[in-house]
């Protein structure tokens, strides 16, 4: 008899700095969504695609759930609350001691007819006790998801965890071809290679006032051609990209081009430009321009 095929798209949800996009990266096998030690990394809805023998999964990445502050993270929360609409899976993903929560968001997952995963994160970085009491609360707050502890980083339980995910996919054709793993082009992936580089490199408030373009992306035989823009929003946090003598931007395009030869696999040339667009995250059409549409 054959084993009819399953095929669902599996949307993971979160508060800030839970590790939802390691958590895509270990189960998809690659590193498709930048991770950092500073929260709000994730800008996008980012996808990538896992295919077995009779399944086919279609993971997001979705920006953590926060309150607002400009009109980028409204669209970044519009992206939030709009997977919720077309999931088949949800994965809720929470740390140890969280009791954070957006109450709306709680309240359209208990509405939801689909499963919810309530997915423990870090549970290296907690005792048992502390497990246990997360596991009370959150099974108050979600009482018809199952739950399962897992390491992303350490890859702790992550195989039983898409045991249980491929047990809840509903029977349907694939939705991509086998060979894609993502549906973002590979430009989208070296620009977030270089904003992964921003997040390290830079503190307070400019990681979060940079928007990176790549203008300019040129395969040759031996050497790919990339030519990019760094879009803050005022003078000050221009001269500071740039640095004294041009030292810290000079340092950010050695650790960019390291990244994306070893993603490319190829030789790199970068070159990095700092334009000053004042307000762009309060911006509609400059949202729209840098990809936060709805």
């Amino acid at each position: 008899m054959e084993i009819a095929h399953k095929a669902g798209f599996v949307n993971i949800i979160g508060n800030p700095n839970v590790g939802k996009s390691t958590l895509m990266n270990a189960l998809v096998g690659e590193n498709l969504s930048i991770t950092c030690f500073k929260a709000q990394t994730t800008r996008h809805r980012i996808k990538g695609i896992v295919n077995g023998d009779n399944f086919q999964i279609v993971y997001s990445d979705l920006p953590g759930i926060l309150t607002p502050a400009y009109k980028m993270q409204e669209m970044m929360m519009r992206f939030v609350t709009e997977s919720l609409k077309d999931a088949d899976i949800i994965l809720y993903l929470i740390e140890p001691k969280e009791t954070n929560y957006n109450e709306q968001i709680i309240e359209k997952l208990n509405f939801l007819e689909i499963p919810v995963i309530l997915v423990i994160n870090k549970i290296d970085k907690a005792n048992e006790y502390q497990l246990v009491e997360t596991k009370l609360l959150w099974n108050l707050l979600l009482p018809k998801a199952k739950t399962i502890l897992v390491s992303a980083l350490n890859h702790l339980n992550i195989e039983t965890l898409l045991q249980m995910i491929v047990e809840e996919l509903p029977v349907s054709p694939p939705y991509f071809p086998d060979d894609e793993l993502t549906d973002r082009p590979v430009r989208f992936f070296v620009s977030e290679l270089i904003r992964e580089k921003i997040m390290m490199n830079y503190k307070k408030e400019i990681p979060y006032s940079v928007e990176v373009v790549i203008d300019s992306f040129k395969e040759e035989e031996d050497m790919v051609k990339i030519f990019c823009t760094l879009f803050v929003e005022r003078d000050s946090q221009k001269g500071i990209i740039l640095g004294h003598k041009g030292e810290a931007i000079k340092n950010l395009g050695i650790q960019s081009r390291t990244a994306i030869e070893e993603f490319l696999g190829k030789h790199v040339y970068l070159d990095m430009s700092v334009k000053v667009l004042k307000d762009w995250r309060n911006n509609d059409l400059m949202m729209n321009r840098f990809g936060y549409h709805g």
